[in-house]
């Protein structure tokens, strides 16, 4: 019976991630992300799929990054009945991300009208909070290396990937045929993560090329933030640290926490003001088995920050002229709670902002990095008159080497293998880099294209 795999997302691009599956009459959709980035890309949140929501039978999710499971309770929403499967910890992850996603939807939407900046009326969200907390509802949780039977002839299981907590690769087994997608591929050295498992064989292989064109830099992370943040905090500024809730914050407070234990960081507050961040801080806690770290180790990061949780207190130290550290999300000043401290530290020359992961095209995060003078908010500009740095050792995605170490304890070549999850220039530097190194077979396809799986 004939196998194809469509790719309806994170191609030319790292977010939008979903794949689907087909064989015979029954289709599975593998990741189910929403687009970020450039208005050409969200707009293809709003466009209907290639297929009808009602006919895919499962999605898979391989783990809990909006980028790659916020497009699901739109997906329920229009038909979708199925059972969404996860790891246990991407569960419990996405039961703080999607209704979170909701809510800045709804928020967003709100604002647009009452300040009348949208083109659209009313500005209408892609889902509501409630929509996400009814997509909860159709999670089926599944540990690592445990086989699930989706069909008679179609099984998968999930293999721990080294992103972030939960994060899966997941290898679909399809009438002899096997079909692996990396998801996001962790580091083989992290602060908190264990490695990437490896995979020895496929006949297909979907690898993410997030840092296909480059290698992170070898130093030391605690000496890097340390370099970045102190003089800012000495001569009386604020740092701010756009932060994904999931992983990258952990990771921050992780190496604060070192830096305080060491004495190497002067006795400023330490705020976490990202409700997500706090309810992921104690997922990681709680749900651990797969991180480099124990439970007790991770019990010290609430002892060093403090947890933002009210509206008020948040408005508080957004206006506050105490030196200080403030974690927010999201990680590419697209949303939330630090688009507000955004607002009153952009313009001040002795703050800092302190970008720690990868900022996609078309972002705030990516403009700033650039050296944009100023940036929209809420249909505001803001001036941009603080220092602006980028850390890019702290990244949870392994670069160009570190894909082609996990791509060579392959014992044998897949007879294809697809490159995605990248910007352009990315995936084609890994194209060619697979090809020339490993002499396998690649493809970097294209939106919507479709590939027969003999």
């Amino acid at each position: 019976m004939s196998a194809s795999l469509q790719f309806i997302g994170a191609t030319g691009t790292v977010t939008g991630s979903k794949y689907l599956l087909t064989f015979g009459k029954h289709h599975y959709m593998i990741d189910c992300g929403l687009f970020q980035g450039l208005k050409v890309l969200r707009q293809r949140n709003w466009h209907p799929l290639p297929i009808q929501p009602g006919r895919i039978d499962s999605v898979v999710l391989t783990h809990a990054h909006i980028d790659h499971t916020g497009y699901l309770p739109l997906l329920i929403k229009s038909g979708f009945r199925g059972h969404a499967y996860a790891t246990p910890a991407t569960r419990a992850l996405c039961g703080v991300l999607l209704p979170d996603s909701g809510h800045l939807q709804e928020e967003d939407a709100d604002f647009a009208n009452r300040h009348k900046f949208s083109k659209h009326h009313p500005a209408l969200p892609l889902y509501t909070e409630a929509d996400a907390r009814e997509a909860l509802k159709y999670f089926e949780s599944v540990g690592f290396h445990k086989r699930v039977e989706l069909s008679r002839h179609v099984s998968f299981q999930f293999l721990p990937a080294g992103h972030i907590l939960g994060a899966a690769i997941v290898q679909f087994m399809v009438s002899g045929r096997t079909i692996t997608f990396s998801g996001d591929l962790g580091r083989p050295k992290s602060d908190i993560m264990k490695p990437p498992v490896p995979v020895r064989e496929t006949d297909y292989l979907v690898v993410e090329s997030t840092y296909g064109d480059r290698c992170h830099p070898r130093e030391d992370p605690k000496t890097v933030i340390k370099d970045a943040i102190v003089e800012t905090l000495e001569k009386g500024g604020t740092v701010l640290i756009p932060a994904f809730a999931v992983g990258r914050a952990q990771q921050v407070l992780f190496l604060l926490n070192e830096l305080k234990n060491s004495g190497d960081l002067p006795n400023v507050p330490i705020y976490v003001n990202s409700p997500m961040a706090t309810d992921a801080t104690h997922i990681f806690r709680d749900i651990n088995g797969d991180l480099a770290i124990s439970r007790e180790k991770f019990q010290e990061l609430f002892q060093i920050a403090k947890f933002v949780t009210s509206v008020e207190e948040s408005k508080r130290i957004a206006t506050s002229r105490q030196p200080s550290i403030i974690i927010s999300a999201s990680g590419m000043a697209t949303g939330g709670r630090v688009l507000h401290h955004l607002k009153f530290l952009a313009p001040e020359p002795k703050n800092l902002i302190l970008f720690v992961g990868f900022q996609a095209a078309g972002t705030r995060g990516e403009a700033m990095m650039d050296g944009a003078d100023e940036i929209k908010i809420h249909g505001m500009k803001i001036p941009v008159r603080a220092q602006v740095k980028l850390i890019d050792t702290l990244s949870a995605h392994a670069d160009s080497d570190e894909i082609m170490g996990w791509l060579k304890q392959f014992s044998r070549a897949p007879k294809m293998t697809f490159i995605t999850h990248g910007e352009p220039l990315a995936s084609e530097a890994l194209r060619k880099r697979i090809e020339e190194e490993l002499h396998w077979e690649c493809e970097v396809p294209d939106y919507l294209e479709t590939f027969q799986l003999t």
